[in-house]
């Protein structure tokens, strides 16, 4: 089973919120997924962010890979060079 840290689309119709999601990769975008981790709202300004953090961090160390717009987003928040940071750290 291969393992996405994704976006599910949410809302009314044009009023499209998102939350970052683990699933399947194989699953559709708004199936079942093993955990919701956090929010995205991009009608707001500035785009609205709400994390689990310290989930976020337990599934790209447990292997789980980001799609291109999450991991932008993990970018902005200042996860992805925590990630980064903790994998260089690791002893041989």
């Amino acid at each position: 089973m291969s393992v996405k840290m994704r976006l599910a689309r949410y809302g009314k119709l044009r009023k499209p919120t998102y939350r970052f999601v683990v699933m399947d990769s194989r699953a559709p975008t708004d199936g079942a997924y093993l955990e919701s981790i956090g929010s995205y709202d991009p009608r707001t300004n500035p785009a609205t962010i709400k994390l689990d953090e310290e989930r976020v961090l337990y599934w790209l160390k447990n292997g789980v890979q980001p799609t291109e717009t999450v991991r932008e987003l993990l970018r902005n928040q200042g996860l992805w060079a925590r990630f980064i940071a903790g994998k260089k750290e690791k002893p041989v």
